[in-house]
């Protein structure tokens, strides 16, 4: 082992011992002690509320009450875990509600947007953003035969998009602007106000993608006078598996964005069972069936973990380690062929870290392997070269960081990821 190793090792058990927020760590499920989680912006741990929240949604108010349920706790979820994410991401209370999928609600969105935008062909996106996103808009675009049109901002290092680039592409025949507020591979972020500012300057929309932000980074959608954004729970927000997305629409565009998806729960009232669809005022207009009860359950108690812990501390905790993180690539990765994947500026940066190289997914493999070392440590692969390490503030620590890295320095110098076939799973 490098002899600077017991230097790196002693900062970073400093820094946990001295750590704001340490405590948050044991309000998540971890059962295994050798496991190195680093998938948080994939899926998130399980909070040990939701746990025992679901347990007593199952046992108690579905397996007792039944029916009754409804008027008594799930009517209300997806407008009050609504209201809840609001603070997360800067929002009033009337302008978030939680329901469906982040792709559905895009549609929903982005449709209401163009038909607000009449006259106007051009939608514009970036060739790094999530491609589900932009399969959404091809579909509309093929859909509605209108005479839409993509146009995509390139990156020219596979990492960022320049403010030029887009403001070249943002002109007067755009109704839309579509981007990704953090980068699902490289953790760009952009300059939310910026570019706002500048699709406004040119009259059109904006909506963004908050899918690898919330939870991870603070978000002033009011701030920077956002019109609509989008985003999904399951990630650093802790919801669970495929957990309910949510959406926003500023106040002032609630009337005139109308969802082309006029569902029973998006109905003024529901249960007169009127066969004339009359919208709901604000926020709620935009639900369509009914909601998940069951992952709005397990979403809703870590949503109060982040209203404790504050999204300022929480980001003071993620620059410390994303920054250290990068510090040990620079003085043990990079001399391996390890390329950096994400912005080296943390004004530019998520909380999760890209490292690329010709071998990346057989160095996951490696890492993934039980019998491998002392730690099972799950990042994930991007191709065709990117391992992501997302970094979770409320449970990732210092110390893991430091092990993470030990462990790659050790399968790459050891040539150990040979021992692995390129077989890709269907779920990476």
């Amino acid at each position: 082992m490098n002899e600077n190793w017991e230097k790196w090792k002693k900062r970073t058990t400093e820094l946990d011992r001295e750590d704001p927020l340490r405590e948050f760590r044991d309000l998540f499920s971890i059962k295994d002690k050798s496991l190195i989680y680093f998938d948080g912006n994939s899926l998130g741990m399980l909070p040990l509320e939701s746990e025992k929240t679901a347990a007593r949604l199952i046992g108690e108010e579905w397996g007792e009450r039944l029916i009754r349920g409804w008027n008594e706790n799930w009517w209300e979820m997806p407008a009050r875990t609504g209201e809840k994410l609001a603070g997360i991401i800067g929002a009033e209370k009337s302008e978030v509600i939680i329901c469906d999928s982040t792709s559905v609600n895009l549609y929903k969105l982005a449709s209401a947007a163009l038909r607000m935008r009449p006259g106007r062909r051009k939608i514009v996106s970036d060739d790094i953003n999530f491609p589900s996103d932009l399969y959404i808009i091809q579909g509309i675009i093929d859909y509605r035969g209108e005479g839409h049109m993509l146009e995509l901002a390139h990156s020219q290092d596979g990492i960022s998009v320049s403010y030029k680039e887009l403001a070249e592409l943002i002109d007067n025949d755009t109704a839309l602007v579509v981007l990704t507020y953090v980068s699902f591979r490289s953790a760009y972020m952009y300059d939310m106000n910026e570019i706002t500012d500048l699709a406004h300057s040119n009259g059109a929309l904006v909506i963004w993608d908050l899918c690898h932000a919330a939870g991870a980074v603070p978000v002033e959608l009011n701030r920077c006078n956002a019109d609509m954004a989008v985003g999904c729970t399951y990630k650093y927000l802790n919801g669970g598996p495929g957990s309910p997305a949510f959406m926003y629409v500023r106040k002032e565009l609630q009337k005139e964005a109308v969802s082309p998806v006029w569902g029973w729960l998006g109905e003024k009232d529901p249960f007169e069972f009127s066969l004339q669809y009359r919208p709901a005022m604000g926020i709620r207009h935009y639900l369509t069936g009914s909601p998940n009860i069951l992952s709005l359950c397990t979403l809703e108690p870590s949503l109060d973990i982040f209203q404790k812990a504050g999204m300022d501390r929480i980001r003071t905790k993620s620059i410390k380690m994303t920054g250290l993180m990068l510090d040990l690539y620079y003085e043990y990765l990079e001399v391996l062929g390890f390329r950096l994947g994400t912005p080296a500026d943390s004004d530019q940066r998520g909380s999760h870290i890209s490292f690329k190289h010709t071998e990346a997914f057989r160095i996951c493999k490696a890492l993934l392997d039980p019998d491998q070392g002392d730690h099972l440590i799950i990042p994930d692969f991007r191709p065709p070269d990117n391992i992501r390490f997302g970094l979770a503030p409320l449970y990732n620590t210092f110390s893991e960081i430091f092990i993470a890295v030990c462990e790659i320095e050790r399968i790459v110098k050891e040539r150990i990821f040979l021992n692995y076939d390129s077989t890709v799973d269907k779920v990476t």
